[in-house]
């Protein structure tokens, strides 16, 4: 039954979306669906496969958060720390209240990092502090390599040098906490951020394909992103993919990563088997279980957009599945996971042992159509 609803909800996205897509879903230590539709290339006529790499873009994040847990397990860093215990430029930070700069009413915490309530934005042009930020990116991206300093670390001593956008802890919004984290992570562990995740995650789990920078040897098999025009019709982005690699040069935990579905679904299904898979752990089910709950008080939630109309609150970089009536979903209370930019999409399930991991890359990405689609029929088809 699931093969053939998922076959032709699949079937109907290609028909009106993107130029391919991928789903693989497993329960318990069973592959119960894995799927390819469309291209991966249209000019070449390169169909998607197993092989294909994806820019996951924001579902780095839960990566990240998870490699930042770990360091909780190891009583290396507390969620309840100020961040500057391990990030000094950190301390004394100032908002940007009405126009003025006032003294932050208390510092950032790691945990503000994991929940994005740190006051630390993306770049953008509806604040001043946005745009402030913006100009913090185009810095990090044209300086200089150095021996001595990571892109990661410019970036985080650039951004303490501006003002937050509100005071930690009273506002939810996206931006680049995660990266930040990744800062962290470098700071506590000792290795590049990315050296860190390939020794704690990705070579543990297998995962072969998952880097920042894909190498020259496998760009061939990297999907082509496209935009997708009004009348449907599917145009190569090539603003967003030379934009793409600066990002990858300071390993950009919150948006960095690229990957295969293989890949990614081990990471996956290992958080959904409670942190253990074929005998490596990389996270335990304990430290799962405070991840994949709301953290948000409720005057936050509002603040989550379409995550919270959809019956989400978040986690420790996660959306977390709180109220099925408000989403119209027939998910488990506790499902987690989250998005990317260009429509790929998780959700994790420790309750049933389930994890969904889907790929496409195209821009505007229908994740309202999409995504909660390929969660209601999954769900609908377990027994």
């Amino acid at each position: 039954m699931i093969q053939n609803r998922l076959d032709d909800l699949l079937q109907g996205f290609l028909n009106n979306g993107p130029a391919g897509v991928a789903l693989s879903v497993k329960k318990d230590k069973q592959s119960i669906y894995e799927n390819y539709f469309g291209y991966a290339d249209l000019s070449k006529q390169k169909e998607i496969n197993s092989k294909t790499i994806y820019r996951i873009y924001s579902m780095s994040k839960v990566i990240t958060c998870v490699a930042g847990l770990q360091l909780m397990e190891q009583g290396k860093i507390l969620l309840t720390d100020p961040l500057s215990a391990y990030l000094p430029e950190f301390q004394n930070m100032q908002v940007l209240e009405n126009g003025q700069l006032e003294p932050a009413s208390r510092e950032i915490t790691v945990k503000d990092l994991f929940t994005m309530t740190s006051g630390l934005t993306y770049g953008g042009e509806h604040t001043e502090v946005e745009r402030m930020t913006s100009q913090v990116m185009a810095e990090v991206r044209d300086e200089e390599r150095s021996l001595n300093v990571s892109k990661l670390r410019l970036l985080t001593k650039k951004l303490s040098e501006n003002p937050l956008e509100f005071h930690p802890g009273t506002y939810w919004k996206y931006g680049l906490s995660h990266d930040v984290l990744g800062a962290l992570i470098e700071k506590v562990s000792g290795q590049s951020f990315g050296e860190y995740l390939a020794e704690n995650i990705f070579q543990p789990l297998g995962m072969q394909d998952t880097f920042f920078n894909v190498p020259l040897a496998k760009k061939h098999r990297l999907a082509t992103l496209y935009d997708r025009k009004e009348a449907g019709e599917l145009v190569k982005n090539t603003k967003l993919d030379s934009y793409a690699e600066p990002i990858a040069v300071f390993e950009s935990g919150g948006a960095g990563l690229h990957s295969t579905l293989e890949d990614y679904q081990k990471f996956a299904h290992c958080l959904a088997l409670g942190g253990t898979i074929n005998h490596v752990t990389i996270l335990s089910k304990h430290t799962i279980e405070l991840m994949a709950q709301n953290h948000l008080p409720d005057e936050l939630l509002p603040e989550l957009g379409w995550n919270d109309q959809n019956g989400y609150g978040y986690g420790l970089g996660v959306r977390v599945m709180i109220d099925q009536t408000r989403g119209g979903s027939n998910s488990s209370i506790g499902e987690f996971g989250w998005s990317g930019l260009a429509g790929t999409y998780v959700f994790i399930d420790p309750k049933e042992k389930l994890s969904a991991v889907y790929m496409q890359q195209m821009l505007p990405n229908f994740e309202f159509y999409h995504q909660p689609r390929i969660r209601n029929v999954i769900y609908g088809a377990l027994l």
